[in-house]
């Protein structure tokens, strides 16, 4: 079965504005947890995120460009049994929630 992912208003506004190149790796990588789920250790600085107050639980980050700037995406399982994703944050490193 397939993950579906959403965008929060936020990170869809978020993804508009990103670079044409930037936006490329952001889609494969929404297609890729679509297809193999949310746990993307085959991306640059992979990991889980601690919950704090603008991180909820069961999240997750990745670099989908290192460099200057960094682009980060944090996503967070909002059902493993209903199979739903959503991206939370899509941007720069230095404004990223953890």
């Amino acid at each position: 079965m397939v993950w579906c992912v959403t965008f929060s208003n936020r990170a869809g506004k978020a993804a508009k504005n990103l670079p044409k190149n930037i936006k490329v790796l952001l889609d494969t990588l929404a297609l890729e947890i679509e297809k193999e789920g949310p746990y993307r250790d085959d991306w640059p600085n992979y990991g889980p995120l601690k919950r704090s107050g603008s991180v909820p639980s069961d999240a997750y980050h990745c670099h989908i460009k290192n460099g200057r700037p960094t682009y980060v995406v944090c996503w967070q399982i909002e059902s493993k049994n209903l199979k739903k994703i959503e991206v939370f944050y899509v941007g720069t490193h230095e404004n990223a929630p953890y």
